[in-house]
């Protein structure tokens, strides 16, 4: 296939990194930042530079940047798409960007779209800490929103391809609703964890509980901030349940009530080997 992709940073350039390593894919790729398309030209990390020009050759477009600029981009490169075109993305919320695929199918029947989203990541960003099998064992997540069977299907190969371990298929509310609990919610209690003055004298006195624990804390402010921003509604019960839980803790060591704080920790236990249990048996 042709696929093109719009945003070569972290997770755009291990895309095309990936595509290009496969060998099976023709990548055609454009940032707006001069030094990451060098960057990524280096990295082999595509084979063309996608232009309002190329963009009918492709048979994927996906758009791999912050959901702000999603329209902007589509608005350029979508009336340039050839019929039966796939458009997608890689945005890390999915209610605005499926809402206005919504907009686009009534004006573009003869595209396909559907939201995605990559359950990877690294503490860092940009194109030159992509790595070529960051998608390796991971989840892909897609949000059908004007597609046939057959094609979804063939996305769906298509990712497996490339190296993820499975398909999710969810809808936009659903999605943002997970996403605030299982990515969103973890960066806020790392982030706010590091600040802690102790942390300042940790060297020496820690382990791999906190290395796990803080490898978050290290992000992209204006990036996440937007994303818990615009997700706020889903994230903020995440947030106030966790707040609810902790208070409990506190309380026990406040009363100095060891049986209560171990029946927290037991139950906090209890309920991580179900929770291991469950999805083990789903593998």
């Amino acid at each position: 296939m042709n696929v093109g992709i719009v945003g070569l940073g972290l997770m755009g350039g291990s895309l095309g990194r990936a595509l290009v390593r496969q060998g099976e894919h023709k990548v055609y790729a454009l940032d707006v930042n001069p030094e990451s398309m060098l960057k990524g030209e280096m990295m082999r990390a595509f084979d063309v530079e996608l232009s309002e020009e190329n963009a009918k050759e492709l048979d994927i477009f996906i758009v791999a940047t912050r959901p702000e600029y999603f329209k902007e981009i589509c608005d350029k490169f979508i009336p340039k798409l050839k019929n039966g075109a796939v458009v997608t993305d890689f945005c890390g919320i999915k209610r605005d960007v499926v809402s206005l695929m919504n907009e686009y199918k009534n004006e573009y029947p003869e595209l396909n779209f559907v939201g995605g989203h990559p359950m990877a990541g690294r503490e860092f960003s940009g194109i030159e800490h992509s790595k070529v099998n960051l998608f390796d064992k991971a989840s892909m997540i897609l949000v059908p929103v004007h597609t046939d069977i057959f094609v979804m299907d063939e996305i769906k190969s298509f990712y497996l391809s490339l190296g993820f371990s499975e398909v999710v298929i969810t809808d936009a509310e659903n999605h943002d609703s997970m996403i605030a609990f299982t990515s969103q919610l973890c960066h806020i209690v790392s982030n706010a964890f590091i600040k802690n003055k102790t942390a300042d004298k940790h060297f020496g006195y820690s382990a791999g509980s906190y290395k796990d624990l803080t490898r978050v804390a290290r992000l992209d402010p204006d990036m996440w901030a937007g994303l818990m921003t615009k997700n706020s509604d889903k994230l903020l019960p995440e947030l106030t349940e966790l707040i609810g839980s902790l208070t409990e803790y506190k309380l026990a060591l406040e009363n100095n009530d060891q049986e209560s704080l171990r029946q927290l920790l037991s139950d906090g236990n209890q309920r991580k080997l179900k929770i291991d249990i469950k999805n083990t048996k789903k593998v």
